[in-house]
């Protein structure tokens, strides 16, 4: 009853779900073996054990940023979610090896767009982590944000739940 009260007065924050970019299993921040992301200085999140080869639009979106590399981008979702998708680990070494870029800063997305094509196996062959952090960058401004640990997420699957202040 008192929950339904809460509500009705729309004290309770609304929720924006960010879909899953990549396919593989899900596993929470603090076990990505890099301190910054494990940290969530950059943002809280989660990460993905990538089991597919290609990045997708979680959402309709604008693209922000995209490193020349091509292992990481920044979008702003329709729903007001900044969002960092950071393939691997220290692959920025890499050079752009392994990783096929199919979008553009600035462009507008729609939801299941491929943003980025790469090859898992060959980043693995050269000794680098493939797990994937995905980050809500502007997460101060949500009361909490509440991802799929544990799941197994296909692309465009729910992973995480940002409830707004």
């Amino acid at each position: 009853m008192f929950n339904r009260l809460i509500s009705s007065f729309g004290l309770r924050g609304r929720c924006n779900v960010l879909l899953s970019p990549i396919a593989g299993k899900v596993i929470p921040l603090s076990d990505v073996n890099d301190q910054t992301f494990a940290a969530g200085l950059l943002g809280q999140g989660v990460a993905i054990e990538p089991s597919g080869n290609k990045v997708v639009a979680p959402s309709d979106s604008k693209i922000e940023a995209i490193f020349p590399t091509g292992h990481a981008l920044a979008l702003h979702t329709k729903e007001g979610l900044d969002v960092l998708i950071h393939i691997g680990l220290d692959t920025v070494k890499l050079d752009g090896r392994h990783f096929n870029v199919k979008a553009e800063v600035g462009q507008t997305v729609k939801k299941g767009d491929v943003l980025i094509e790469f090859d898992r196996d060959a980043i693995q062959s050269e000794g680098y982590d493939v797990t994937a952090p995905i980050l809500i960058c502007n997460s101060v401004e949500y009361a909490s944000i509440k991802g799929n640990v544990g799941d197994t997420v296909s692309e465009l699957d729910q992973l995480i739940t940002a409830r707004e202040r």
